[in-house]
Protein backbone atom coordinates (compact mmCIF):
# COMPACT_ATOMS: atom_id res chain seq x y z
CA UNK A 1 0.00 0.00 0.00
CA UNK A 2 1.57 3.29 -0.85
CA UNK A 3 1.65 6.64 0.84
CA UNK A 4 -1.31 7.71 -1.72
CA UNK A 5 -3.66 5.28 0.16
CA UNK A 6 -3.07 6.19 3.99
CA UNK A 7 -5.15 9.11 4.87
CA UNK A 8 -5.20 11.05 7.99
CA UNK A 9 -8.20 11.28 10.19
CA UNK A 10 -8.81 14.63 9.29
CA UNK A 11 -8.47 13.75 6.02
CA UNK A 12 -11.13 10.90 5.81
CA UNK A 13 -13.26 13.40 8.34
CA UNK A 14 -13.21 15.93 5.11
CA UNK A 15 -13.99 12.80 2.42
CA UNK A 16 -17.11 11.98 4.59
CA UNK A 17 -18.32 14.96 4.91
CA UNK A 18 -17.78 15.48 1.08
CA UNK A 19 -19.46 12.79 0.78
CA UNK A 20 -22.51 13.33 2.73
CA UNK A 21 -23.16 16.99 1.20
CA UNK A 22 -21.84 18.66 4.35
CA UNK A 23 -18.47 20.07 3.36
CA UNK A 24 -20.29 22.99 1.08
CA UNK A 25 -22.17 26.21 2.03
CA UNK A 26 -26.16 25.98 1.87
CA UNK A 27 -27.56 27.08 -1.26
CA UNK A 28 -29.62 30.50 -1.08
CA UNK A 29 -32.56 29.25 -2.49
CA UNK A 30 -34.29 25.60 -2.00
CA UNK A 31 -36.39 23.94 -4.37
CA UNK A 32 -36.83 20.09 -6.25
CA UNK A 33 -33.52 20.57 -7.85
CA UNK A 34 -31.67 21.24 -4.55
CA UNK A 35 -33.53 18.47 -2.55
CA UNK A 36 -32.60 15.96 -5.52
CA UNK A 37 -29.02 16.56 -5.42
CA UNK A 38 -28.95 16.01 -1.44
CA UNK A 39 -30.53 12.34 -2.34
CA UNK A 40 -28.10 11.97 -5.12
CA UNK A 41 -25.65 11.93 -2.43
CA UNK A 42 -26.91 10.06 0.69
CA UNK A 43 -29.82 7.76 -1.18
CA UNK A 44 -31.75 7.73 2.06
CA UNK A 45 -33.64 9.29 4.97
CA UNK A 46 -34.32 7.16 8.07
CA UNK A 47 -37.69 7.78 9.37
CA UNK A 48 -38.41 7.28 13.06
CA UNK A 49 -41.62 8.39 14.54
CA UNK A 50 -40.55 10.63 17.62
CA UNK A 51 -41.22 14.53 17.08
CA UNK A 52 -39.25 16.07 19.78
CA UNK A 53 -37.72 18.96 17.26
CA UNK A 54 -38.58 17.53 14.03
CA UNK A 55 -39.83 14.24 12.31
CA UNK A 56 -36.09 12.11 11.90
CA UNK A 57 -36.47 11.97 8.09
CA UNK A 58 -36.87 16.10 7.97
CA UNK A 59 -33.62 17.41 9.88
CA UNK A 60 -30.98 15.36 7.72
CA UNK A 61 -31.77 17.61 4.78
CA UNK A 62 -32.38 20.95 7.01
CA UNK A 63 -28.49 19.89 8.13
CA UNK A 64 -27.15 20.35 4.39
CA UNK A 65 -29.60 22.72 2.50
CA UNK A 66 -30.67 25.17 5.78
CA UNK A 67 -34.24 26.25 6.03
CA UNK A 68 -36.52 24.74 3.49
CA UNK A 69 -39.97 23.75 2.76
CA UNK A 70 -41.12 20.42 4.21
CA UNK A 71 -43.54 20.30 1.48
CA UNK A 72 -40.59 19.39 -0.86
CA UNK A 73 -40.62 16.03 0.92
CA UNK A 74 -44.12 15.23 1.34
CA UNK A 75 -44.74 16.33 -2.46
CA UNK A 76 -42.04 13.82 -3.47
CA UNK A 77 -43.03 11.03 -1.82
CA UNK A 78 -46.92 11.36 -2.53
CA UNK A 79 -47.22 13.15 -5.74
CA UNK A 80 -46.95 11.62 -8.74
CA UNK A 81 -44.58 10.71 -10.40
CA UNK A 82 -42.83 9.71 -6.93
CA UNK A 83 -39.32 10.22 -6.30
CA UNK A 84 -39.07 9.20 -2.91
CA UNK A 85 -40.29 6.21 -1.54
CA UNK A 86 -40.82 4.60 1.82
CA UNK A 87 -38.81 0.85 1.89
CA UNK A 88 -36.86 -1.19 4.54
CA UNK A 89 -33.25 -0.07 3.92
CA UNK A 90 -31.34 1.01 7.17
CA UNK A 91 -34.26 0.81 9.14
CA UNK A 92 -38.16 2.22 8.02
CA UNK A 93 -36.74 5.08 5.11
CA UNK A 94 -37.57 6.71 2.57
CA UNK A 95 -35.58 6.47 -0.41
CA UNK A 96 -34.38 7.04 -4.34
CA UNK A 97 -36.54 5.24 -6.71
CA UNK A 98 -34.20 3.39 -8.12
CA UNK A 99 -32.67 2.02 -3.91
CA UNK A 100 -36.55 1.27 -4.11
CA UNK A 101 -36.05 -1.74 -6.64
CA UNK A 102 -32.90 -1.86 -5.93
CA UNK A 103 -33.93 -3.32 -2.21
CA UNK A 104 -36.28 -6.07 -4.19
CA UNK A 105 -33.57 -8.35 -2.66
CA UNK A 106 -34.76 -7.88 0.87
CA UNK A 107 -38.81 -8.12 -0.31
CA UNK A 108 -38.15 -11.63 -2.01
CA UNK A 109 -36.55 -12.82 1.57
CA UNK A 110 -40.13 -11.86 3.58
CA UNK A 111 -39.23 -14.56 6.08
CA UNK A 112 -36.00 -13.84 6.79
CA UNK A 113 -36.55 -9.74 7.90
CA UNK A 114 -40.15 -10.42 9.19
CA UNK A 115 -41.07 -10.23 12.70
CA UNK A 116 -43.55 -12.32 15.02
CA UNK A 117 -47.21 -10.22 14.45
CA UNK A 118 -46.11 -10.16 10.64
CA UNK A 119 -45.21 -14.15 10.14
CA UNK A 120 -48.27 -14.95 12.57
CA UNK A 121 -50.92 -12.82 10.37
CA UNK A 122 -49.40 -14.62 7.50
CA UNK A 123 -49.73 -18.04 8.71
CA UNK A 124 -52.54 -17.84 10.09
CA UNK A 125 -54.75 -15.92 8.80
CA UNK A 126 -54.00 -15.78 4.60
CA UNK A 127 -57.72 -15.12 4.28
CA UNK A 128 -57.27 -11.33 5.60
CA UNK A 129 -54.25 -11.15 3.98
CA UNK A 130 -56.26 -11.60 0.60
CA UNK A 131 -59.32 -9.49 2.08
CA UNK A 132 -57.04 -6.55 3.11
CA UNK A 133 -54.97 -6.60 -0.31
CA UNK A 134 -58.76 -6.70 -2.26
CA UNK A 135 -59.71 -3.70 -0.04
CA UNK A 136 -56.59 -1.80 -0.79
CA UNK A 137 -57.40 -2.57 -4.84
CA UNK A 138 -61.11 -1.33 -4.54
CA UNK A 139 -60.77 1.69 -2.27
CA UNK A 140 -56.82 2.69 -1.43
CA UNK A 141 -54.72 4.01 -0.34
CA UNK A 142 -56.23 3.62 3.26
CA UNK A 143 -54.48 4.00 6.32
CA UNK A 144 -54.58 1.05 8.93
CA UNK A 145 -57.14 2.38 10.96
CA UNK A 146 -59.50 2.84 8.07
CA UNK A 147 -58.70 -0.76 6.98
CA UNK A 148 -59.78 -2.17 10.25
CA UNK A 149 -62.59 -0.20 10.84
CA UNK A 150 -64.02 -1.44 7.46
CA UNK A 151 -63.26 -5.02 8.08
CA UNK A 152 -64.33 -5.12 11.55
CA UNK A 153 -63.39 -6.59 14.88
CA UNK A 154 -60.10 -8.30 15.21
CA UNK A 155 -57.38 -9.89 17.46
CA UNK A 156 -54.44 -7.91 18.53
CA UNK A 157 -51.37 -8.92 18.88
CA UNK A 158 -47.95 -8.30 20.63
CA UNK A 159 -44.63 -8.92 20.02
CA UNK A 160 -42.96 -7.90 23.19
CA UNK A 161 -40.87 -5.12 21.62
CA UNK A 162 -44.21 -2.74 22.43
CA UNK A 163 -46.02 -2.84 19.43
CA UNK A 164 -49.66 -4.33 19.39
CA UNK A 165 -50.76 -4.31 16.15
CA UNK A 166 -54.45 -5.45 14.79
CA UNK A 167 -54.26 -7.86 12.71
CA UNK A 168 -55.67 -6.14 9.77
CA UNK A 169 -52.07 -3.72 10.42
CA UNK A 170 -49.89 -6.59 10.65
CA UNK A 171 -51.25 -7.81 7.47
CA UNK A 172 -50.75 -4.43 5.90
CA UNK A 173 -46.88 -4.72 7.15
CA UNK A 174 -46.55 -7.77 5.60
CA UNK A 175 -47.68 -6.90 2.34
CA UNK A 176 -45.55 -3.85 2.68
CA UNK A 177 -42.62 -5.83 3.03
CA UNK A 178 -43.26 -8.33 0.49
CA UNK A 179 -44.03 -5.59 -2.23
CA UNK A 180 -47.16 -6.12 -3.10
CA UNK A 181 -48.14 -2.94 -1.04
CA UNK A 182 -46.49 0.31 -0.80
CA UNK A 183 -46.96 3.62 1.20
CA UNK A 184 -48.67 6.30 -0.96
CA UNK A 185 -47.80 9.48 1.57
CA UNK A 186 -48.36 9.92 5.17
CA UNK A 187 -51.98 11.37 7.11
CA UNK A 188 -51.47 14.63 8.90
CA UNK A 189 -50.82 12.19 12.18
CA UNK A 190 -48.39 11.02 10.42
CA UNK A 191 -50.15 7.33 9.54
CA UNK A 192 -48.79 5.47 6.99
CA UNK A 193 -51.24 5.09 4.02
CA UNK A 194 -50.92 1.81 1.88
CA UNK A 195 -52.17 1.43 -1.53
CA UNK A 196 -50.93 -1.60 -4.61
CA UNK A 197 -47.59 -0.93 -5.26
CA UNK A 198 -48.46 -1.47 -9.06
CA UNK A 199 -50.43 2.12 -8.57
CA UNK A 200 -47.53 3.93 -6.40
CA UNK A 201 -43.81 2.82 -7.39
CA UNK A 202 -42.60 4.02 -10.82
CA UNK A 203 -40.93 1.72 -12.81
CA UNK A 204 -37.53 1.09 -12.04
CA UNK A 205 -34.73 3.49 -14.33
CA UNK A 206 -33.71 1.62 -17.49
CA UNK A 207 -30.70 -0.95 -16.66
CA UNK A 208 -30.94 -1.45 -12.84
CA UNK A 209 -30.20 -5.16 -12.08
CA UNK A 210 -32.84 -7.67 -11.43
CA UNK A 211 -30.93 -10.13 -9.70
CA UNK A 212 -29.95 -10.57 -6.38
CA UNK A 213 -25.92 -10.01 -6.73
CA UNK A 214 -26.51 -6.94 -9.23
CA UNK A 215 -28.50 -5.68 -6.93
CA UNK A 216 -25.90 -5.90 -3.62
CA UNK A 217 -23.58 -4.81 -5.72
CA UNK A 218 -25.07 -1.76 -7.02
CA UNK A 219 -26.35 -0.46 -3.40
CA UNK A 220 -22.26 -1.18 -2.10
CA UNK A 221 -21.48 1.34 -4.54
CA UNK A 222 -23.97 3.80 -3.43
CA UNK A 223 -23.30 2.86 0.32
CA UNK A 224 -19.48 3.60 -0.48
CA UNK A 225 -20.25 6.93 -2.45
CA UNK A 226 -22.41 8.05 0.32
CA UNK A 227 -19.63 7.32 2.74
CA UNK A 228 -16.26 8.39 0.94
CA UNK A 229 -14.24 6.38 3.08
CA UNK A 230 -15.65 3.11 5.57
CA UNK A 231 -14.89 -0.06 6.69
CA UNK A 232 -17.04 -3.05 5.17
CA UNK A 233 -19.06 -3.48 8.21
CA UNK A 234 -20.43 0.48 7.76
CA UNK A 235 -21.08 -0.47 4.16
CA UNK A 236 -23.11 -3.59 4.90
CA UNK A 237 -24.85 -1.65 7.60
CA UNK A 238 -26.03 1.62 5.21
CA UNK A 239 -28.54 -0.36 3.43
CA UNK A 240 -28.62 -3.59 5.83
CA UNK A 241 -27.38 -5.63 3.98
CA UNK A 242 -25.57 -8.86 4.40
CA UNK A 243 -21.46 -8.90 5.09
CA UNK A 244 -20.66 -11.70 3.13
CA UNK A 245 -22.01 -10.57 0.24
CA UNK A 246 -21.19 -7.07 0.66
CA UNK A 247 -17.51 -8.14 1.06
CA UNK A 248 -17.94 -10.02 -2.44
CA UNK A 249 -19.30 -6.72 -3.98
CA UNK A 250 -16.65 -4.19 -2.68
CA UNK A 251 -13.52 -7.01 -4.12
CA UNK A 252 -15.56 -6.68 -7.44
CA UNK A 253 -15.68 -2.86 -6.75
CA UNK A 254 -11.98 -2.72 -5.90
CA UNK A 255 -10.93 -5.01 -9.41
CA UNK A 256 -13.49 -2.35 -11.48
CA UNK A 257 -11.26 0.41 -9.78
CA UNK A 258 -14.31 2.09 -7.97
CA UNK A 259 -12.88 1.35 -4.85
CA UNK A 260 -9.56 1.50 -3.65
CA UNK A 261 -8.24 0.19 0.11
CA UNK A 262 -6.84 2.60 2.44
CA UNK A 263 -5.57 3.33 5.59
CA UNK A 264 -6.75 5.93 8.15
CA UNK A 265 -5.09 6.92 11.14
CA UNK A 266 -5.98 5.47 14.17
CA UNK A 267 -8.61 3.42 12.53
CA UNK A 268 -7.17 -0.22 12.82
CA UNK A 269 -9.90 -1.73 10.72
CA UNK A 270 -9.77 -2.66 6.57
CA UNK A 271 -10.94 0.45 4.64
CA UNK A 272 -12.56 1.66 1.25
CA UNK A 273 -12.47 4.78 -0.20
CA UNK A 274 -14.82 5.61 -3.06
CA UNK A 275 -12.33 7.22 -5.86
CA UNK A 276 -15.30 9.71 -7.22
CA UNK A 277 -15.83 11.33 -4.42
CA UNK A 278 -13.48 14.05 -3.58
CA UNK A 279 -12.36 15.57 -0.47
CA UNK A 280 -12.71 18.78 1.09
CA UNK A 281 -10.23 21.57 2.03
CA UNK A 282 -11.17 23.86 5.54
CA UNK A 283 -14.83 23.47 6.31
CA UNK A 284 -16.42 26.81 7.49
CA UNK A 285 -19.71 25.74 8.43
CA UNK A 286 -21.89 24.14 10.92
CA UNK A 287 -24.49 21.69 11.47
CA UNK A 288 -27.21 20.09 14.05
CA UNK A 289 -27.51 16.49 13.63
CA UNK A 290 -30.67 14.22 14.06
CA UNK A 291 -29.97 11.00 15.78
CA UNK A 292 -30.87 9.35 12.62
CA UNK A 293 -28.64 11.26 10.15
CA UNK A 294 -26.82 8.76 7.78
CA UNK A 295 -23.29 10.42 8.58
CA UNK A 296 -23.71 9.31 12.16
CA UNK A 297 -26.48 6.52 12.08
CA UNK A 298 -23.31 3.87 12.66
CA UNK A 299 -22.18 4.64 16.36
CA UNK A 300 -18.61 3.08 15.70
CA UNK A 301 -17.86 4.80 12.66
CA UNK A 302 -18.42 8.01 14.34
CA UNK A 303 -16.65 7.37 17.33
CA UNK A 304 -13.79 6.24 14.68
CA UNK A 305 -13.83 9.24 12.65
CA UNK A 306 -15.25 11.81 15.10
CA UNK A 307 -14.26 10.66 18.74
CA UNK A 308 -17.69 10.97 19.63
CA UNK A 309 -19.27 8.18 21.91
CA UNK A 310 -23.14 8.61 21.59
CA UNK A 311 -26.49 6.83 22.39
CA UNK A 312 -29.57 7.07 21.97
CA UNK A 313 -31.33 7.80 25.29
CA UNK A 314 -34.91 8.18 24.79
CA UNK A 315 -35.87 4.91 24.96
CA UNK A 316 -34.00 4.87 28.69
CA UNK A 317 -35.40 5.82 32.13
CA UNK A 318 -34.87 9.02 32.81
CA UNK A 319 -32.58 8.20 35.62
CA UNK A 320 -30.23 6.38 32.97
CA UNK A 321 -29.95 9.17 31.01
CA UNK A 322 -26.21 10.42 30.72
CA UNK A 323 -27.15 13.98 28.07
CA UNK A 324 -30.99 13.69 28.17
CA UNK A 325 -33.90 12.54 25.82
CA UNK A 326 -33.27 13.92 22.59
CA UNK A 327 -29.42 14.64 21.66
CA UNK A 328 -28.37 16.13 18.55
CA UNK A 329 -24.75 16.72 17.88
CA UNK A 330 -22.81 19.59 16.94
CA UNK A 331 -20.78 19.81 13.46
CA UNK A 332 -18.86 22.60 13.52
CA UNK A 333 -15.76 22.64 10.73
CA UNK A 334 -14.90 18.90 10.13
CA UNK A 335 -15.32 17.97 13.98
CA UNK A 336 -18.44 17.58 15.81
CA UNK A 337 -17.99 19.85 18.92
CA UNK A 338 -20.67 19.41 21.13
CA UNK A 339 -24.07 17.73 21.64
CA UNK A 340 -27.34 19.98 23.02
CA UNK A 341 -30.65 17.77 24.18
CA UNK A 342 -33.32 20.35 22.25
CA UNK A 343 -37.18 20.22 22.83
CA UNK A 344 -39.79 22.08 20.34
CA UNK A 345 -42.41 23.37 22.18
CA UNK A 346 -44.83 24.61 19.71
CA UNK A 347 -47.22 25.71 21.93
CA UNK A 348 -45.09 28.01 23.72
CA UNK A 349 -43.15 29.33 21.00
CA UNK A 350 -40.29 28.12 22.15
CA UNK A 351 -36.97 25.87 21.30
CA UNK A 352 -36.05 25.02 24.80
CA UNK A 353 -32.53 24.12 25.40
CA UNK A 354 -32.45 21.04 28.25
CA UNK A 355 -28.42 20.35 28.17
CA UNK A 356 -25.54 21.37 26.26
CA UNK A 357 -22.11 19.91 26.73
CA UNK A 358 -18.78 20.60 24.61
CA UNK A 359 -16.71 17.63 23.51
CA UNK A 360 -12.99 17.34 25.36
CA UNK A 361 -10.75 20.16 24.37
CA UNK A 362 -12.66 22.27 22.26
CA UNK A 363 -13.22 25.72 23.03
CA UNK A 364 -16.27 26.54 25.07
CA UNK A 365 -16.43 30.20 24.38
CA UNK A 366 -16.12 29.53 20.67
CA UNK A 367 -18.30 26.86 20.64
CA UNK A 368 -21.14 28.55 22.39
CA UNK A 369 -21.11 31.24 19.89
CA UNK A 370 -21.10 28.74 16.81
CA UNK A 371 -24.41 27.08 18.59
CA UNK A 372 -25.90 30.07 19.65
CA UNK A 373 -26.37 30.99 15.73
CA UNK A 374 -26.94 27.28 14.54
CA UNK A 375 -30.01 27.35 17.17
CA UNK A 376 -31.50 30.29 16.31
CA UNK A 377 -31.50 29.05 12.62
CA UNK A 378 -33.21 25.82 13.31
CA UNK A 379 -35.91 27.45 15.35
CA UNK A 380 -36.79 29.96 12.68
CA UNK A 381 -37.05 26.91 10.25
CA UNK A 382 -39.07 25.35 13.00
CA UNK A 383 -41.22 28.13 12.94
CA UNK A 384 -40.66 29.08 17.06
CA UNK A 385 -40.60 32.90 17.84
CA UNK A 386 -37.10 31.93 20.49
CA UNK A 387 -34.33 29.49 21.92
CA UNK A 388 -34.59 29.52 25.91
CA UNK A 389 -32.18 28.07 28.10
CA UNK A 390 -34.16 25.83 30.52
CA UNK A 391 -33.50 26.83 34.10
CA UNK A 392 -32.51 23.42 35.09
CA UNK A 393 -30.24 22.62 32.09
CA UNK A 394 -27.31 20.83 32.40
CA UNK A 395 -23.42 21.02 30.48
CA UNK A 396 -20.55 23.50 30.39
CA UNK A 397 -22.12 25.41 27.39
CA UNK A 398 -25.33 25.87 29.49
CA UNK A 399 -23.77 29.03 31.54
CA UNK A 400 -22.44 30.10 28.01
CA UNK A 401 -25.23 29.90 26.10
CA UNK A 402 -27.35 31.84 29.00
CA UNK A 403 -25.41 34.85 28.12
CA UNK A 404 -25.30 34.39 24.63
CA UNK A 405 -28.21 36.21 22.19
CA UNK A 406 -30.41 33.90 21.57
Amino acid sequence: MSDHDRLSLAQARRLALAAQGLARPRPTTVGSRQLSAVMDRIALLQIDSVNVVERAHLVPLYSRLGPYPRQLVADAASLAPRRLLETWAHEASLVRVDVYHLMAWRRAEPERYAWGQMKAVQRDRPDLVRQVLALLAEAGPLGARSVQNRLGPQRRRGDGWGWNWSESKAALEWLFLIGQVAVAGRAPNFERLYDLAERVAPPPPPGLPQDRAGQLRALTELAARAHGVASPHCLADYFRMPLAETRRAIAELVEDQVLVPVRVEGWPVPLYRHLGVRGSGPIERSALLVAFDPLIFNRRRLEALFGMRFRLEYYLPPERRVHGYYVMPFLWGDQLVARVDLKADRGSGQLALRGAWTEPAQPVGAVAEALAEELGRLAVWLGLERVVVAEEAAGDLATQLRSARL
